[in-house]
Order: structure tokens, then C-alpha cells, then sequence
């Protein structure tokens, strides 16, 4: 079967809940092959994409559930680094009609606690339709994230509805995201990205902590050349390893922004990508898959 073939046929299992019956490694080697054109080695992973397809499987701490929980992992992170980086919250609730407009401010951010991509972002909240926030919302609130791509930590994470304050940067960069590639708590690397409201014009390269950047990039995204760095990049790479190192975790994506030389959190990520990431070169998601030691484990 064609790869194109291969993944249609798989999104209509994946629509008609079948997949759901597919123990997670068989449905990770299915989705693997279908998205990264080759077979995913278990017994031996060596590269990047590889071992994090392991961690999903068998790295299963119940403490990743609130890491990634969007509501929870605020309260997380404050624990860690202080209130004073959190986004601050302006409500939750558990269903879209409970949520008390008028008593929202004319911009904020909604968003759900348990997947990613369900994201409403109001800008004037005279112009907000309502009812296409509505449909977005309830669409994700009722899809459990975790089947998607089996990330074990959004299995059990309770489906409710964030408000949070609006941020804002000056155009034409806007809100410029840092993520950081943390190896067992040490920040290695990071990606730097702007514009990803919109796939068509947002762009992602990788910079080493030296603010080079780096000679591979993601295929999916224009490359974001001469990006641009805070001056207060260096706290950021101390929050991040002081985020990564709390987890505990072989690998961890810690997220941040700066604006106007605040420093905010943003979430905390076991598989960017769901383990899937398209590196270009290729040869690099081998090297970069070096830097994961897994722990050791009978499945190994």
C-alpha cells in the first residue's frame, strides 16, 4: 500500500475508533511507518523519534499526567520557579456554556487542559463568534488526546476549559516561542518559532545555546533564519534546566516566552511532534537521538 493510501486508510480507522482496540506498541509501529516511512525499532531504538516512541511506552511516571495537564502544570511550574512566570489564569470550567463572557476582559486565550490544538485566541471580544469558539471547544473536549499518537501522560488528564490573560508582542515577529530539548534536565538545544497561528507563514529553526543555528531544521516548517534572542535568554535557559530537572524525565520539552523581558511559562512536553518529528537532514534524528539515555527496563 502507498504511503498517501497507508494514511488515509489509517485516519478512517483513526475516525471510526477502531485503532482504539490496538494495543499501543502495535498501534505505534503502524503509525510510525506510515508517518516516518520506516519500520520503528523497539528492542533497539537509536534514534531521536525512536526513543521517545519508547518513553511513551514504557516511561510511564503518574506524575506526567499534571506535567502536561494545561491547568495543572501552571500550578506545577509555579512550584518550581515562582508565580511569577505563570500566565495569569482568568477562570476554568468544565463545560463552554458555563463560561461567563461579560466578565472576561475584551482579550484573553481559551484552551483545553488535556490535548493540543484546541485553542480559541480573542482578540475584541465584540468581534468573537461565539458559536464557531463553541463548536472548537466542544469538539475538543470531547476527543481524548491520547489516542491520537498513545502519549500515555494526556490518557487520564480530566477534559476542562482554560481562560487565560492575552499576550502580545510587537508585529511583524509577534509572540516568539522558546523550546527547549532537555537530556536528563540539561537544556541541549532549542527551537525557536513565530507565526504558528498560521502553517503557511510560521517559521522553526533549531539554535544551539550559543544562539547559532544549528545545520538541520524541520521539514514541515519554513526555517526561521537570524532569530531573534532576548536579553534575558540566559535566565530562560536556567529556568528551563530548573523545569527539566524537577521531572525527572530521560527527555523533556520545556516551552517559554519573553515578552518585554518577562519570562513566561508555557507547558511542559514528553513527545514534540508525538514522537514524530521530521528532521531534515534525516541523519540528524540518530544524532540527536544519542542524547536520550533510556532507563533501564526489561523492555529494553
Amino acid at each position: 500500500m502507498k504511503s498517501k493510501e497507508s494514511s488515509k486508510f489509517l485516519h478512517d480507522l483513526r475516525k471510526s475508533g477502531l485503532l482504539n482496540l490496538i494495543p499501543d506498541s502495535l498501534y505505534l509501529k503502524l503509525i510510525f511507518k506510515s508517518r516516518m516511512h520506516k519500520r520503528l525499532h523497539l528492542k533497539s531504538p537509536q534514534t531521536f523519534n525512536e526513543k521517545l516512541q519508547w518513553l511513551k511506552l514504557y516511561d510511564r511516571k503518574p506524575e506526567y499526567t499534571t506535567m502536561v495537564d494545561k491547568i495543572e502544570a501552571k500550578k506545577y511550574a509555579a512550584s518550581i520557579i515562582g508565580e511569577e512566570y505563570i500566565v495569569p489564569t482568568l477562570g476554568v470550567w468544565e463545560k463552554f456554556d458555563d463560561i461567563d463572557f461579560d466578565k472576561l476582559p475584551d482579550q484573553f486565550v481559551l484552551k483545553c487542559s488535556h490535548d493540543s490544538g484546541g485553542l480559541v485566541i480573542c482578540r475584541d471580544k465584540s468581534a468573537l463568534d461565539k458559536l464557531d469558539a463553541k463548536q472548537k471547544i466542544d469538539n475538543s473536549m470531547a476527543d481524548n488526546y491520547y489516542w491520537r499518537g498513545r502519549e500515555w501522560p494526556y490518557k487520564n488528564v480530566g477534559p476542562r476549559i482554560l481562560a487565560e490573560a492575552f499576550l502580545s508582542a510587537p508585529e511583524p515577529e509577534g509572540i516568539i516561542d522558546y523550546k527547549f530539548f532537555c537530556f536528563d534536565g540539561e537544556p541541549k538545544f532549542l527551537y525557536i518559532s513565530h507565526g504558528l497561528e498560521d502553517h503557511e507563514t510560521a517559521e522553526i529553526s533549531f539554535y544551539d545555546l550559543e544562539q547559532k543555528e544549528l545545520p538541520f531544521h524541520r521539514s514541515d516548517y519554513k526555517p526561521y533564519h537570524n532569530a531573534l534572542f532576548p536579553d534575558n535568554f540566559e535566565q530562560m535557559k536556567e529556568i528551563a534546566a530548573k523545569l527539566a530537572q524537577s521531572t525527572g524525565a530521560p527527555f523533556v520539552r520545556i516551552d517559554l516566552y519573553s515578552i518585554d523581558q518577562n519570562i513566561y511559562f508555557s507547558e511542559i512536553t514528553f513527545s514534540p511532534c508525538g514522537g514524530f518529528v521530521p528532521f531534515e537532514p534525516k541523519e540528524w534524528d540518530e544524532k540527536l537521538g544519542s542524547y536520550i539515555t533510556l532507563p533501564k527496563n526489561k523492555k529494553q
